[in-house]
């Protein structure tokens, strides 16, 4: 049992039912990229609205309630995605297994953030693309989600030169609005990519 776990163990969807916004509005990016992965997916949001687009779709979580509630969301949605059982920081992960990739706001300590980011990077085949959302050291004073430690959150320039060995297709950083159950409510700031392998 994890913070994640009791977190999730709930009837209320905590972060909500509806997809992260960035994910929704450039689910285009990943058109004809079938097989997709999603990272630290939570309660299975984005997973289920990737399935609902015509995706395969993997949900990985290190909460096992999170991954009971993403496959009752997917019931819901007449969808099926598969779930598995991983912590991102031990677990070994496919290799080029997956046409693309996303995470949303996966909270991971500092000094572990880049190694993280690699091997989803290592999860996706040549050609694919990898999506992410992530709170900035920035939000703190927000206090509208996210960690209330700035060791858990990702400073901009360190993500963006994550991704100069890639082909960057969407670059940003800056405030975006995000109600996504009781625990994302209002103003934040983040930082959102979407990055192409060779």
């Amino acid at each position: 049992m994890n913070t994640w776990d009791e977190r999730f163990k709930t009837a209320e969807y905590v972060y909500g039912e509806q997809p992260n916004a960035f994910i929704e509005n450039y689910v285009d990016y990943l058109k004809g990229y079938v097989n997709v992965a999603a990272y630290a997916e939570g309660e299975g949001r984005n997973a289920a609205f990737l399935a609902s687009n015509g995706h395969a779709v993997t949900a990985f979580d290190y909460a096992k309630s999170g991954l009971e509630k993403t496959a009752q969301l997917a019931k819901k949605h007449c969808v099926t995605v598969n779930t598995q059982l991983i912590d991102l920081l031990q677990d070994e992960l496919p290799i080029e297994k997956f046409d693309a990739a996303v995470m949303v706001f996966g909270h991971f300590p500092v000094e572990q953030q880049y190694a993280v980011f690699k091997r989803i990077v290592h999860s996706v085949k040549p050609g694919g693309r990898i999506m992410m959302e992530l709170y900035s050291t920035y939000q703190l004073p927000y206090a509208t989600g996210g960690p209330q430690n700035v060791n858990l959150l990702y400073n901009p320039i360190s993500v963006l030169t994550w991704c100069q060995p890639y082909k960057i297709i969407h670059f940003f950083t800056g405030e975006q609005i995000r109600n996504e159950g009781s625990l994302h409510t209002g103003l934040a700031h983040t930082i959102q990519f979407i990055i192409e392998k060779d």
